[in-house]
């Protein structure tokens, strides 16, 4: 039985914030790993000690693209897994109390918080204002309440929105909190730096940033007591148990390298694909989401007035346009964007949410292409629903 392409033919990705490309010098540099490498990191010998040099050089690349050291990174098998690691670790290491996660977190985030009720902890939420920003009056209120761990966002997965962090983890400290950043969408699309922010802990994932799949690091201050959540062998200073995926790893550090090198020319890049989208956009009759706060370069979330966002997500994807509906780990919910309602989105107008995320390798013929296609079938969809009422 032959196995059909990875990729369909002739289309044009603009999904990125799902998941990228892997670079053709990430993967030659994971090849060797992959097809010659058989020691162990933790073994003695020299095939042991090779695969170890080489987890620890990537680590102070991860480390150098986060504004953190190497010592901080703990290697992850996704932005899930640190995630989980960082809520439920660190809470269960300060008293019962109240964790406080932003109404736009991913679920990756949110629900490992509901998950620490089972141990007598509460969840509660942020809120955040019409453009996805943290409310930081109601955040300091909140804050007078005996409080574990604030966990926010760095940058948004579906409306781009880059939050005032710093001033957000100077409020968490202040108030004897300890404060993580899931930081996987920010990145390699805006300047990224653990120490600048004043966090306790950050999350950053590989594949975002055209590395490979499987890789991630929890960015860690060492002065904080952390709960590991898989016990075994004792890898990663006893953190995170489980052999290493050395090719993996290898492939994350350079990604990092590379986006921080190439961070520049990737924002000018995107910036003008989203320019060129958004002008052309603005003939339609539809809302673009967190358009007046600051934004990841490559991102805009929009909608069309009475046209379902996954009925439009499919009409593109069989012209060979690859876009989305919202967060790519919870694609097959009909459900509105919570991140949209929390920003006080109309039901009717979030369910019509579609989300377009470019990276460097995109142009702008397939941007003034995808807009020819896009007025078309936008056309050709309420002419159908018209009919149907």
């Amino acid at each position: 039985m032959s196995l059909s392409s990875p990729k369909p033919m002739n289309s044009v990705y603009f999904d990125h914030n799902a998941t990228t490309q892997i670079d053709s010098r990430v993967l030659a540099a994971m090849l060797p790993w992959m097809q010659l490498q058989n020691g162990n990191p933790t073994s003695r010998h020299s095939f042991g000690r090779s695969a170890r040099d080489a987890i620890e050089h990537a680590r102070t690349q991860v480390a150098e693209a986060c504004g953190a050291y190497a010592n901080q990174v703990i290697f992850t098998a996704s932005g899930t897994e640190a995630n989980n690691f960082a809520i439920k670790g660190m809470a269960a290491s300060r008293p019962t109390s109240q964790i406080l996660c932003s109404a736009i977190e991913h679920p990756c985030v949110t629900r490992p918080a509901l998950a620490m009720q089972t141990l007598g902890y509460s969840s509660n939420q942020i809120a955040v204002d019409r453009q996805g920003k943290i409310d930081l009056t109601q955040l300091q209120n909140q804050l007078k309440t005996p409080t574990a761990l604030v966990s926010v966002m760095l940058a948004n997965n579906e409306t781009g929105a880059v939050q005032d962090l710093a001033e957000i983890a100077q409020l968490a400290r202040a108030n004897g909190a300890l404060i993580h950043s899931d930081a996987v969408q920010a990145l390699g699309k805006v300047a990224v730096n653990f120490s600048e922010l004043g966090l306790h802990a950050m999350s950053v994932s590989s594949h975002k940033i055209h590395g490979p799949q499987g890789a991630a690091a929890l960015i860690l201050d060492k002065r904080i007591d952390i709960q590991p959540l898989l016990h075994g062998g004792g890898q990663e200073k006893g953190l995170r148990s489980g052999t290493e995926n050395i090719a993996a790893i290898v492939g994350f550090g350079l990604a990092c390298e590379l986006a921080v090198s190439n961070l520049g020319d990737y924002q000018a890049r995107t910036q003008a694909l989203r320019t060129q989208l958004e002008q052309g956009l603005s003939a339609l009759n539809l809302n673009i989401f967190a358009d007046k706060t600051a934004r990841l370069s490559n991102t805009s979330f929009f909608a069309v007035q009475d046209i379902e966002g996954e009925t439009l997500v499919m009409a593109l994807d069989r012209q060979g346009y690859a876009v989305a509906s919202g967060s790519a780990c919870s694609s097959d919910s009909t459900e509105p964007s919570h991140v949209l309602l929390a920003m006080g989105v109309a039901p009717d107008i979030a369910r019509g949410a579609v989300r377009v995320s470019f990276s460097a390798h995109n142009t702008a013929a397939q941007v003034a292409d995808f807009l020819a296609v896009f007025t078309n079938q936008i056309s050709k969809l309420k002419q159908l629903s018209a009919m149907a009422a």
